[in-house]
């Protein structure tokens, strides 16, 4: 006997410790390859970083989406069922109470037996080498994943219902200049068809200035769709099944006119790894890994279990509750596994390799996010800078095309200049209104991808 417990003892030596894991490093930089020096202020902390855009509107489509929004609802439900499911896993490695009633006869003969009893048990799988901790581990570990998945759904449609806006606030300014456009361009047309009439001008200035009106004209058709396609996916977010709910005044296009004046402090980049909700999700996976892995381990050690039972016995039900006859019993079981063909030795194994995958994922998704972060930066100050240009380039080309028509009216120039000129302006009008939308979109992106605290 003592030489069976001696080979217990060593087999749970054998197996008894724990898996080896690699540890989760990071290479993490100084600072932030195209960051300026005024960007790593201190980054204060806020959820509603679309505030920093002064949009009542922006401010409201978005609070009513986060109230709204079925994904965003579904995400909080996760979140709650981790935390009920959580409660249950200490449960499991706690002592399971059972109450059970017996009714029976037997029969020797000619006689008849009859028998009661009231039997209540008590079992409990005694939690050794740390299962317990382990398993609670995973459980607070999933709850965590839940939190962190709910906040980057929050972020994710915070982000899509602003640049959705921003998206709509484009179109629908192109949509005025090209209505606005074409209004002048038929007063020009009409002009050149009166001065054709007294033979001021030719036929070819006449068809010329037809076909910038009609230029124009076409393009109204496209803006309209644009703005309706774009108002349906703004309706979806914010989950209102009307469209015409968001009418054409919930945006006020002059918003667009100018480049944003907002100055984010990114902060270093070690700050994505407590912001970022990709970067905490994956570590969350990584915590369960890991945990799991110890469980597979444990699962190859002894196991203790303890049942007891008792309660009253009786052949007339009316003396059951007497305890004229009563008895209990108790057994401590202890068991280890010895040999199932590799399934246990596997299964570890198996834990392991999903704890590097969860590694690899961990250390992949801080990368991701620093590229997030790097390009983000670019584009807004790339789009900065042509916005800049742009707004000045427009001013210029206006007044080219002014000058153009007062100097053909004049007679001092071809109705040519006048038409290239209205097309340049026309043309820059509509660029300009796509950079300044690519502008508010990429501060949008640098909020995204700094974990949406500023």
């Amino acid at each position: 006997m003592k030489k069976s417990y001696l080979l217990l003892c060593l087999l749970a030596l054998l197996v008894g410790c724990n898996p080896r894991l690699a540890a989760p490093t990071l290479n993490i930089p100084e600072r932030y390859a195209y960051q300026n020096s005024a960007d790593t202020a201190a980054v204060v902390s806020s959820q509603n970083w679309w505030e920093m855009f002064g949009d009542t509107t922006l401010n409201r489509l978005i609070t009513t989406a986060l109230s709204r929004n079925y994904d965003l609802q579904s995400a909080a439900s996760k979140l709650l069922q981790a935390q009920h499911s959580m409660r249950t896993v200490r449960s499991e490695y706690l002592p399971a109470f059972g109450f059970g009633r017996q009714v029976g006869i037997s029969q020797s003969g000619k006689s008849f037996t009859q028998h009661y009893a009231l039997e209540p048990t008590v079992s409990w799988e005694i939690p050794l080498f740390g299962s317990l901790r382990s398993s609670n581990v995973i459980a607070q570990a999933q709850v965590e994943y839940a939190e962190w998945q709910y906040q980057g759904v929050r972020l994710a449609l915070a982000a899509q219902v602003a640049t959705t806006y921003y998206t709509l606030m484009q179109y629908q300014r192109d949509l005025n200049v090209a209505i606005e456009s074409s209004r002048l361009r038929r007063e020009t047309a009409q002009l050149t068809d009166s001065l054709f009439r007294r033979g001021l001008a030719t036929g070819v200035h006449r068809e010329q200035a037809l076909s910038l009106q009609y230029t124009a004209e076409a393009d109204i058709p496209l803006y309209e769709s644009q703005v309706r396609q774009t108002l349906t996916t703004l309706s979806a977010l914010i989950a209102d099944e009307s469209v015409d709910t968001l009418a054409y005044k919930v945006v006020d296009i002059n918003a667009l006119s100018s480049s944003p004046s907002i100055d984010v402090p990114v902060g270093i980049p070690s700050d994505l790894l407590y912001r970022r909700s990709d970067i905490a999700s994956a570590y969350s996976q990584l915590v369960t890994a890991a945990a799991t892995a110890k469980l597979k381990r444990i699962a190859r050690l002894p196991t203790l279990s303890l049942t007891a039972e008792g309660g009253v016995v009786s052949s007339e039900l009316k003396h059951i509750v007497k305890g004229e006859s009563w008895g209990w019993s108790a057994l401590l079981s202890f068991a280890q596994p010895l040999y199932r063909f590799g399934a246990l030795k596997g299964a570890e194994k198996a834990a392991i390799e999903r704890y590097n995958q969860a590694l690899y994922d961990y250390r992949q998704s801080f990368i991701t996010a620093l590229t997030d972060v790097e390009n983000a930066l670019v584009a807004v100050r790339s789009t900065r800078m042509q916005s800049e240009r742009y707004k000045q380039l427009i001013e210029t080309f206006r007044n080219i095309a002014t000058l153009s028509v007062a100097l053909y009216r004049s007679g001092l120039s071809s109705y040519l200049e006048v038409i290239d000129a209205e097309r340049t302006l026309y043309d820059a009008q509509m660029q300009y209104s796509n950079i300044l939308a690519n502008e508010y979109i990429a501060y949008i992106q640098l909020f995204k991808a700094l974990g949406g605290e500023v």
